[in-house]
């Protein structure tokens, strides 16, 4: 029964965790722009710390760092881009109505050349490395403790990739799905390479540097 109520605890820590970064960085209403990534990252490392686990454990190390890692996220966000923006989207706009997402968050980058290169390599940070190690690294690592069965893996997958779509609503519909979809590729990438976050980190951060300069250019 203790054993039992101890499985029931942790399930309802873990909830709790993935809600916490889930909606603190939406509800913080901080001061700074993305100051919000300081404290969800000091919570995930308290939360791993915890459980005797660190940065490592969830897929990320420095020493872990392949310079293969780089081309390989460049040419797969460009694959991924392309078929997102020319095949998927406008074939499934050919079928549903579906509304553009969502970008005024980012209107201050049109043809703003410094705002573009501040909201570039804050996109760096925070849309490679935050979100992949909070969502593809620790809320992913999570979810497979909650999921019973042989299908874990892909279940956790599912999950984590819907809770990363769900996480962009801001975005509008579109924005979400496109989310979704960026972020089962970003995710498969990260498993093939043995759960190596540098592959997503980078896949990530070049598809959403792709995304920014449509808009710096007014394509979006």
């Amino acid at each position: 029964m203790q054993a039992k109520h101890r499985s029931f605890r942790d399930i309802i820590f873990i909830l709790l965790a993935i809600a916490f970064v889930f909606l603190f960085p939406h509800l913080a209403f901080l001061p700074v722009p993305f100051l919000y990534v300081l404290p969800v990252l000091f919570f995930v490392w308290l939360f791993l710390k915890r459980t005797g686990e660190n940065f490592t454990s969830i897929g990320f190390s420095f020493n872990r760092f392949e310079i293969k890692s780089i081309f390989i996220g460049a040419a797969s966000a460009i694959v991924l881009f392309v078929f997102l923006q020319y095949v998927f989207f406008p074939l499934l706009s050919s079928v549903v109505v579906l509304h553009p997402a969502n970008l005024e968050d980012f209107k201050n980058i049109r043809h703003h050349f410094l705002n573009f290169i501040f909201i570039l390599i804050a996109g760096f940070i925070v849309g490679g490395f935050y979100e992949e190690l909070v969502f593809h690294g620790f809320v992913f690592t999570r979810i497979e403790r909650i999921v019973k069965g042989k299908f874990v893996v892909p279940i956790s997958f599912i999950i984590t990739n819907v809770v990363f779509g769900l996480y962009h609503f801001q975005l509008g519909m579109a924005g979400m799905l496109n989310a979704f979809l960026a972020g089962c590729a970003y995710h498969y990438l990260m498993i093939k390479f043995h759960r190596n976050l540098w592959y997503s980190i980078f896949f990530h951060a070049f598809f959403d540097a792709i995304g920014l300069t449509y808009i710096y250019l007014g394509i979006w």
